[in-house]
């Protein structure tokens, strides 16, 4: 992916797909324009700002606004925009590099696209990528979201290959794609996942190649994925008083999903945060000793309330589908520095995606079918074990566009396609 593979691309495959790219940095230099001078709000972006700024000062991963050891989030976005952070006002200069890395996702996109679909899918991929709100509306954020979907795109590229029965298995692409769900992991902890779903997938589509060959390709993705976890996991276990693996954040997350203002009233399904802040932690507690505490209270809730329990799960899974709780969403985004208008428009092209989306799972051929399904499961299962949202939907948008986009050339195909090669 590092390089464009024109191969078997036609002058005006190759035009439209550019014009694509161009289309797509216009969008995201005019988002990140509008939001060039505007100042964080409170929201997440504060700590990922504010760590990075921690790290260009060669302070280390220690906590921006407390002291102490920091792991309120994964590692790797305060890690991609710290070399930017040691500059005056840095919040604008790490806004531009989650622009640059949001245009990558569009590039990625398009190629992941060609692969399953052939060049038109690629070039309608690239296209809906460029114009996709819930794509576009992340890329000026200091976030986690953009490299979370980059990272996705990148570990379905290696997984198609290591999916596909008539190539060799390859070692080496295994590595690279176990490597690559460890980065997303530091990105978006939930996206570990992806090490066990891709994992079935390619056990199954190699069936034929024998049990020995088939465990060491996974082993192979496996060892790559816990080798990149490896260093801050370790960080983690002997920097806090309570075992830590990821993120210290995780019981504040089921906590804010596991209590009456997420399983009754409007925001079912949904993550509070003033049931976080009505539970006062000791100033100066330990994160890992407040995330443990915090888990345990939501476990309980939950087990107190195992009755709602299923309505809760379908409440969830009916908010990540935009199906329920819209309003609530919208109200979420825009605390997070998206525009109103920009997440009710995302909201409708949710739906016409989602709709082509699911016509284009079946004109995908197995086992790629499979390869661009399983972020989808993994977002599924996000949801029903902790809240709907769409920030929680983010590292699935990229397979949407994809699989919108083989819809889309496949209704057109026989009627373009003669019209097309003659222009070319």
């Amino acid at each position: 992916m590092t390089a464009i593979d024109w191969a078997g691309a036609t002058r005006v495959q190759r035009r439209c797909f550019l014009l694509a790219i161009a289309l797509a940095v216009v969008v995201r230099v005019a988002m990140l324009a509008s939001k060039w001078r505007q100042d964080l709000r409170l929201n997440d972006s504060l700590w990922y700002s504010a760590q990075a700024v921690k790290l260009a000062d060669w302070d280390g991963f220690v906590d921006p606004f407390y002291g102490g050891p920091s792991a309120e989030h994964g590692p790797l976005t305060p890690l991609l925009v710290a070399p930017v952070s040691w500059i005056d006002d840095p919040v604008r200069w790490q806004r531009a590099v989650m622009t640059i890395i949001g245009i990558a996702v569009v590039v990625g996109v398009g190629l992941l696209a060609r692969r399953v679909g052939g060049w038109w899918a690629g070039v309608t991929a690239a296209a809906l990528a460029a114009i996709y709100p819930n794509l576009w509306m992340n890329d000026s954020l200091v976030m986690s979201e953009a490299p979370a979907a980059l990272l996705v795109v990148v570990a379905v590229w290696f997984a198609l290959d290591l999916a596909d029965a008539t190539r060799p298995p390859a070692l080496g692409r295994a590595v690279c794609c176990g490597a690559a769900i460890g980065l997303a992991g530091l990105a978006r902890s939930e996206l570990v996942l992806l090490a066990p779903l891709l994992a079935v997938v390619v056990w199954w589509s190699r069936r034929d190649a024998g049990d020995r060959k088939r465990m060491r390709t996974v082993a192979s993705l496996w060892t790559a994925t816990a080798v990149v976890l490896a260093p801050w996991v370790v960080a983690n276990l002997v920097r806090f008083e309570r075992p830590v693996l990821l993120t210290t954040n995780d019981g504040t997350t089921l906590l804010g999903a596991n209590c009456q203002d997420a399983y009754y009233g409007s925001d079912i399904g949904g993550w509070s945060l003033f049931c976080v802040v009505e539970e006062q932690s000791p100033l100066g507690e330990d994160p890992g000793v407040r995330s443990a505490r915090h888990r345990r209270l939501a476990i309980s809730y939950a087990g107190d309330h195992v009755e709602r329990l299923p309505l809760i799960a379908a409440a969830r899974l009916g908010r990540g589908l935009d199906l329920v709780g819209i309003d609530n969403q919208v109200s979420g985004d825009v605390g997070e520095e998206r525009y109103r208008w920009a997440s009710w428009s995302g909201v409708v092209s949710w739906w016409v995606m989602a709709l082509l989306a699911a016509v284009g799972v079946r004109r995908v051929a197995a086992p790629a079918r499979w390869v661009l399904l399983a972020p989808v499961v993994g977002v599924a299962l996000t949801t029903v074990a902790f809240y709907g949202a769409h920030r929680i939907r983010a590292p699935m948008e990229p397979i949407v566009v994809v699989l919108a986009a083989v819809t889309l050339v496949s209704i057109a195909g026989r009627r373009l396609e003669p019209m097309m090669n003659s222009a070319s």
